[in-house]
């Protein structure tokens, strides 16, 4: 028995390789194809971190928390993935309606332009031209109404700042009753790709044409005013980020960029003066091109005075 004993014990020990080491081989296996796939990732992402071309320089920021009013120039802005915010500014966050909900630009009211817009200990002030300051709180009473309203032809919501306000904007503009509504986090935004298929289903607004970001370089201005008898001001454009250090039209090469730590990722050209691409015509239709639209891939911090990188491939 003593000698079948020890040949059973012999013939278990020399099966159990068959088993053990096939599985440990499978485990050995996967652990060194997790380690290729994590080092190659970094590699791929260092690689993607140190093939950067610089561009340009920020120049300047600007928030419009209004739609259609005066911008507000900052030092320093949040990008998120709905646009830039400075402090409790935040990027066409604030709309002007008709009483059932339309939006009203500077398009219909061209006065619209001169209201400045600030920001202090939680209240949005509002000023222009022979009008006394309004203020108002940004955190709005629950009691105020959510107005359904209507921005390029699709649906969104805001809630009604008041009747003081809308009694000022009426007054300042002498115009049919209008009404401000302010758009909450827990409101739904509207999705960029509704207005341009070239955006993807991620990209979302609040009260802005199409795109969380507009970029603009200082030279493609003055290209444009070396071709107007009147010159214009970067004001007329509204972008969110003008760019310096760069060749006129170059933004609209830019794919993928790095300023700060956010990344944005470039989508269309904005819709303005310069005629498009042919190949591009079924986009833009007619309209002329100046700036261009970004949508944002990594949330950060920037600041007047960043490098401008692009991305190269």
């Amino acid at each position: 028995m003593k000698g079948a004993r020890g040949a059973l014990g012999l013939s278990l020990r020399a099966a159990r390789p068959g088993w053990l080491w096939g599985a440990a081989a499978l485990l050995a296996l996967g652990a060194l194809l997790g380690a290729w796939r994590w080092a190659g990732g970094r590699r791929r992402a260092a690689g993607r971190r140190r093939r950067l071309q610089r561009v340009g320089t920020v120049l300047s920021l600007f928030v419009y928390p209004v739609k259609s009013c005066r911008g507000v120039a900052v030092r320093r802005a949040q990008v998120t993935p709905m646009g830039l915010r400075s402090g409790e500014l935040r990027d066409r966050f604030w709309l002007v309606t008709k009483e059932d909900g339309h939006m009203v630009t500077a398009r219909q009211e061209p006065r619209l332009v001169l209201i400045s817009v600030s920001c202090e200990n939680g209240h949005l002030t509002l000023d222009a031209p022979e009008m006394k300051k309004l203020c108002l709180p940004i955190k709005l009473p629950r009691k105020n109404r959510v107005q359904n309203c209507r921005v390029f032809g699709l649906d969104i919501q805001g809630r009604d700042c008041g009747d003081e306000v809308a009694q000022w904007i009426t007054t300042f503009l002498n115009s049919e009753p209008y009404r401000l509504v302010h758009f909450e986090p827990s409101m739904v935004p509207r999705k960029s790709k509704d207005i341009i298929n070239l955006f993807r289903t991620t990209d979302e607004v609040a009260y802005p044409d199409c795109s969380p970001v507009l970029i603009l370089s200082e030279a493609s201005l003055e290209d444009l005013n070396t071709r107007l008898e009147k010159k214009v001001k970067i004001q007329n454009f509204r972008p969110n980020i003008l760019v310096t250090d760069c060749s006129a039209f170059e933004e609209d090469t830019w794919e993928e960029i790095l300023i700060g730590d956010a990344e944005m990722k470039g989508t269309v050209c904005c819709a303005s003066y310069r005629l498009c691409d042919p190949s591009e015509r079924h986009i833009h239709k007619s309209s002329p091109l100046f700036g261009r639209y970004f949508a944002v891939d990594k949330i950060g911090t920037i600041q007047v005075g960043d490098p401008v990188y692009k991305m190269v491939q």
